[in-house]
């Protein structure tokens, strides 16, 4: 992109810093419609599973029922509680989508389509999420409620302790990959399981820690069984409830974002990213452009996550809690310890070396 718009005249350092504002509004924009979508989804998938029918009045199908929502929010009155520290109180929510946007920088929807595709992406995305801690506990604490405030330390610790588990997870993956670049990690899966699966799931030793993942997914999000945050008895709404008109729909907005970048990454890590299911000529959705096979698996992980919320009930807040340190973590540590054990005695690394 940058040589295109070189080609229209423009010094290399404007070309540079176009081709980048260009590259964040062809993720961001497109992001925050499929955000408004997905909350549609969403609610569709929970009305057939407890037999409804789900939003069905404004647009066609209630296609426009999240965009309607929106207009509603915009249009509220923002209210700042007397009592609260109104500068964090304003920032939290601003902290919380921005940093839910950043992390899909390094995300790759196809090969060579991506903001960043920096070596240390992992990483990256790693170091991002764990920031999102700060917008809760900031919301908790700016609104001068015990409420919000009880909610925002249940919602980071239940983060910070499915962190920990998700980052062993997460070296079982690069073990296998040999890279930390997310791009890598797609095209390490090629051909993977019996020479035409395209994914990293077939492994008996990765299947186990995908399911660790997933789950911590959905602690980490904050979904059912793992809504803690949101206790229907003593919690209200959770570190939100002071908030109201826009800055509580960024907050929702971030929400679904993160949820969308789980799933993605649920893609990249562990079924082939933009890779066919399968690696067969005979099959012709070789034709398929890999941004679309990106996106189906996404929306099926999505789906997932709904299908999940609509029919699991949720946990005791110690029970979440014994789940995440008594035992991911020793098995996420269990299965690193398997998994190299296993890379040096099959010679993978002597093979990438």
């Amino acid at each position: 992109m940058t040589e295109f718009f070189q080609s229209l005249g423009m010094t290399y350092e404007w070309a540079w810093f176009t081709a980048t504002i260009a590259g964040i509004l062809l993720i961001a924009l497109p992001l925050m419609l499929a955000v408004a979508m997905i909350i549609y989804v969403d609610r569709k998938v929970w009305a057939a599973i407890n037999l409804r029918r789900g939003p069905n009045v404004v647009g066609p199908f209630g296609l426009l029922q999240s965009f309607a929502d929106g207009l509603k929010v915009f249009l509220q009155e923002t209210i700042i509680p007397s009592a609260a520290n109104k500068g964090i109180f304003l920032l939290a929510p601003i902290i919380t989508f921005t940093v839910a946007l950043l992390a899909w920088a390094v995300i790759p929807f196809d090969a060579g389509v991506v903001l960043a595709d920096i070596n240390v992406g992992l990483l990256y995305v790693l170091a991002i999420s764990s920031l999102g801690v700060y917008g809760v506990v900031m919301s908790g604490w700016a609104s001068n409620s015990k409420y919000p405030f009880f909610s925002a330390m249940r919602a980071a610790a239940q983060m910070i302790s499915y962190e920990v588990s998700i980052g062993f997870i997460l070296v079982c993956v690069v073990l296998f990959a040999g890279t930390f670049n997310l791009s890598g990690i797609v095209a390490a899966q090629q051909e993977f399981g019996l020479g035409i699966i395209n994914a990293y799931v077939v492994h008996p030793l990765i299947f186990p820690i995908w399911v660790m993942f997933f789950i911590s997914c959905l602690a980490e999000t904050q979904r059912v069984p793992f809504d803690l945050t949101e206790a229907e008895s003593e919690l209200v709404a959770g570190y939100q409830t002071e908030y109201s008109s826009m800055s509580f729909a960024l907050f929702w907005l971030g929400e679904y974002a993160n949820i969308l970048l789980m799933c993605s990454l649920n893609t990249v890590l562990f079924f082939g990213g933009w890779l066919p299911p399968l690696d067969i000529d005979l099959i012709p959705w070789f034709d398929v452009p890999g941004i679309v096979w990106f996106l189906l698996k996404t929306f099926f992980f999505f789906f997932m996550f709904s299908w999940v919320m609509a029919t699991v009930p949720r946990y005791r807040y110690d029970q979440l809690m014994r789940l995440g340190w008594k035992v991911f973590l020793p098995m996420s540590l269990f299965f690193v310890v398997v998994i190299s054990g296993y890379l040096m005695a099959t010679g993978h690394y002597g093979a990438a070396a």
